[in-house]
């Protein structure tokens, strides 16, 4: 028997819609669902059950709201909510109450969501982590820096949850906690309300069990129609290694090359595709970046509260105010360049196929792993969807990640959709 809170997003949508199914029903099983693991997997920084029960039962008692008329979200502690304290995980911030909802937490509740409660980041969406532990195994990190809300999908806990991109904050965990993670095209979706980290990266993504889910909730947010009912063509598959590839462990190696197989047997056309010589400066290229528009975003903090903050976000922006705008420009025409190379390789793929993160995750939750598979797709501003498929010798799990153009969201989810109905039977 499937339990309320373990339904997708859009299963339970329909089903509330069709008053099979009571949004407060779906709220208490994810409650349920909470108070049985929270203990182990600490996915959650505030919630606030009996508002969230009121307002359900509000919506019970009401016309549909919209697509999203009833779920349950998890939003990270970096974004924005007036009912709820805000802390940017960080204790400078503890029990600020912003006087707004960001402008992604009204989209969601004029959808007719419910915002379940906040869930853990790391501090200021960096390095230094919050409780969350893996929900597959708590001896491991779940990724960062949108830890809580990826494994609270993981975990049953919620059907959806927000996250934020700066570098690998929503690919890696969902990669780490064997959820769909996507990162939409840079600007999508508005980040007015969202604490900033590096203003020309930032992007806000969203976690769920399965791709159509995640198109639906991204789709609301950003007032567009992402969610294709059409079946789609096998697509056009560039297999793309990256000049990062010697970071591939031999877990993420296997799920590669199984995703290629895979793909080619199930009628894909696929290719190998080989970065320029140009994109093996861009991982480096976007960590400057982000560390040069950190110290300006961090100014006020690292100047009125530099002892409250961890050392290695201290030394991030160190590092940051120590490059020179010659450099950090040098860095953004790099980016430049590589993003009209990059269109020309979509002249021959519908997508690519690339590693997700370096294999499993990590032991261990003093650091969040590596998003050296990230960077450069964060950097180049394209759309990114984890797909989870297989599992690593340690039985934790491993995928790949769909890209798209940018721009062309609708398209990459479609894509990537396909590619997971695919995966999901190969990795079984």
């Amino acid at each position: 028997m499937t339990h309320a809170n373990e339904l997708g997003a859009l299963e339970a949508a329909r089903r509330i819609a069709r008053r099979e199914l009571s949004a407060e029903a779906l709220v208490r099983a994810c409650l349920e669902r909470i108070e049985a693991r929270e203990a182990v997997v600490g996915a959650w920084i505030q919630l606030d059950a009996e508002a969230v029960l009121a307002e359900a039962r509000s919506l019970d008692a009401g016309p549909l709201r919209g697509v999203l008329h009833g779920l349950p979200l998890g939003v990270k502690d970096l974004i924005d909510t007036a009912q709820l304290a805000t802390a940017y995980g960080s204790p400078i911030y503890a029990g600020h109450r912003p006087a707004w909802d960001a402008a992604c937490v009204a989209s969601a509740r004029a959808a007719g969501a419910l915002v379940l409660g906040k869930t853990v980041t790391t501090e200021f969406a960096t390095y230094h982590p919050g409780k969350t532990a893996n929900p597959h195994n708590p001896a491991h990190t779940p990724g960062g820096s949108s830890s809580g809300s990826a494994a609270a999908v993981a975990d049953f806990m919620v059907p959806l949850a927000y996250g934020t991109q700066t570098a690998g904050s929503v690919i890696r965990p969902a990669a780490f906690c064997g959820v769909v993670g996507y990162k939409p095209s840079f600007g999508m979706i508005s980040r007015a309300g969202v604490k900033s980290l590096a203003e020309s990266l930032d992007t806000i993504g969203v976690f769920a069990r399965d791709v159509a889910d995640a198109a639906l909730f991204a789709g609301a947010l950003a007032g567009r129609d992402l969610l294709s009912t059409a079946t789609p063509a096998a697509p056009r598959i560039g297999l793309c290694r990256t000049h990062e590839w010697g970071e591939a462990a031999p877990e993420a190696r296997q799920a590669f090359e199984a995703a290629a197989a895979g793909l080619s047997a199930a009628g894909a056309r696929v290719h190998e595709i080989e970065l320029p010589a140009d994109f093996s400066g861009l991982a480096a290229a976007q960590t400057e970046i982000m560390a040069y528009e950190a110290a300006q975003a961090f100014a006020h903090e690292s100047r009125a509260h530099g002892d409250q903050l961890s050392v290695k976000l201290r030394e991030l922006l160190a590092q940051g105010a120590a490059l020179t705008p010659q450099r950090y420009d040098q860095d953004r025409l790099l980016a430049r360049r590589c993003r009209h190379l990059l269109s020309d390789l979509f002249r021959e793929a519908d997508i690519l196929i690339a590693p997700s993160a370096p294999g499993e995750a990590p032991d261990g939750l003093a650091a969040t792993g590596n998003p050296v598979f990230n960077r450069i797709w964060t950097v180049l501003g394209t759309p990114c969807v984890h797909l989870p498929f297989a599992q690593g010798p340690r039985g934790l799990p491993v995928g790949v990640q769909a890209v798209g153009p940018w721009g062309a969201d609708r398209a990459t989810l479609a894509a990537a959709d396909w590619a997971h109905t695919v995966l999901r039977n190969t990795g079984r």
